[in-house]
């Protein structure tokens, strides 16, 4: 069944001659415990779906229904500076009113199920690009929600972290069988993520095309068939980006 569907959205910023149509008809459905990827150019509404999805905005035009809860997880990891790893991580729980000791607790859980274990008590400031971007994570895993919401989230880092933690990630999400949406520019890492590849329009976005990735896990982002796959999706969003330049 689907836990997010998206039925001829449309949002459009601005009024008048100023606004912008970031989104125009999309349809779009995610099934539970399916990871889906979203790719296509910058400005094609990808951060945009992943927005109403959370709530954080209203379409301007058709429906978006989400039968669960979401965390969004963010480019940047977003901790808040003056609190530990274990207080970020803890932060949800406190706010949703879960006892001390089993903030505590689970906490701990995910601070050893994201390999951070021994910095706890560390800052964000103390920590390397790959150790905060882990600690997101824990603080998104820490609400319990239905559907993790990605937003480039691994877009500033380099390759071998990148590598790591999209092994980690997999492990996390399919264990946990979480439901994720995945925005990425990368298609090498949709590829290597993904249930299922959604390619979007250029702006206004509109889901074009979406491909099953029918590759055995695990995989790597370099294998033969993760690099045919990605080359196949880059070819797809070019035509799609010259068709929008011959209007």
């Amino acid at each position: 069944m689907s836990v997010v569907a998206l039925r001829g959205v449309s949002k459009v910023f601005g009024t008048g001659g100023h606004s912008v149509t970031a989104l125009t008809g999309a349809d779009l459905e995610v099934e539970a415990g399916e990871f889906v990827c979203l790719v296509g150019a910058s400005g094609c509404g990808k951060s945009t779906i992943l927005n109403l999805v959370a709530r954080l905005d209203e379409p301007t035009a058709g429906t978006v229904e989400v039968d669960g809860t979401t965390a969004l997880m963010f480019q940047e990891s977003a901790l808040f500076p003056w609190l530990t790893v274990q207080a970020n991580i803890e932060l949800p729980m406190r706010l949703a009113g879960v006892a001390k000791d089993e903030r505590r607790r689970r906490a701990a859980e995910l601070i050893e199920t994201v390999h951070l274990t021994g910095f706890a008590g560390k800052r964000p400031h103390q920590l390397s690009g790959g150790m905060r971007q882990r600690g997101a994570l824990a603080r998104a895993l820490a609400q319990d929600a239905d559907v993790l919401l990605m937003d480039e989230p691994f877009g500033a880092l380099d390759a071998m972290t990148r590598d790591t933690l999209h092994e980690e990630l997999e492990a996390i999400t399919r264990s946990r069988r979480t439901t994720v949406l995945f925005v990425t520019h990368n298609v090498r890492e949709a590829a290597r993520l993904g249930d299922r590849i959604v390619v979007m329009s250029p702006r206004p976005g509109r889901v074009r095309t979406s491909i099953d990735v029918d590759i055995e896990r695990p995989r790597r982002i370099d294998s033969p068939e993760v690099s045919a796959l990605a080359a196949a999706v880059t070819d797809t969003l070019r035509e799609e980006v010259l068709a929008h330049a011959r209007g």
